[in-house]
């Protein structure tokens, strides 16, 4: 009983890292194209966290700036109650370009980054793959240069989300606000 037990679980993690070794990475990636500033359109996830506050979430900026390195420097400013949160992260490039690496400092999860699709003055479709103790789970991201985004891109987002297993309960397009100051940074 233990065995197979034990047999489907390493059934189950080498079909997890099978399928995250599907998700494609944009062919020729131009870092320096992808920088400046996105706002997070839509938002996808299977995680607890995301079930837990999805009713709060909103449309957010998000500001991408290359290190000397070659890395990515990016800050996140969303509304959260009446006031404005900004969370900065480092992405670690890897070998291919297009794909990032970046350890939560507060929860100690993992997170492997890849910029799927983008054409850079438009949209970019973002999926990471996210391990901690407890598991892991898969998150997308849709970001666009401006507020408004086309039903296609709005479709291809959906789309590519349920391709990563997601359910649509787990898919969120994130309302907009009102003009704030979290909208300048």
């Amino acid at each position: 009983m233990q065995a197979t037990l034990l047999s489907i679980l390493g059934l189950a993690l080498l079909g997890a890292l099978h399928a995250q070794e599907d998700i494609p990475v944009q062919a020729d990636f131009q870092e320096d194209k992808f920088t400046g500033k996105w706002y997070s359109i839509g938002l996808a996830s299977n995680s607890n966290w995301f079930k837990d506050k999805k009713h709060l979430m909103k449309m957010c900026t998000t500001v991408v700036s290359a290190t000397a390195d070659g890395n990515l420097e990016v800050t996140s400013t969303y509304p959260k109650a009446d006031r404005c949160e900004t969370r900065n992260s480092l992405y670690i490039k890897t070998e291919q370009p297009g794909r990032f690496s970046y350890t939560s400092p507060r929860w100690g999860s993992k997170h492997d980054i890849r910029i799927v699709e983008t054409n850079y003055d438009e949209y970019a479709l973002v999926a990471t793959q996210i391990s901690k103790n407890a598991g892991t789970s898969t998150m997308v991201l849709l970001y666009s240069r401006t507020k408004e985004l086309s039903p296609e891109r709005l479709e291809r987002f959906t789309q590519f989300s349920r391709e990563q297993g997601l359910a649509d309960e787990d898919i969120l397009i994130l309302p907009k606000t009102g003009k704030s100051s979290w909208e300048e940074r």
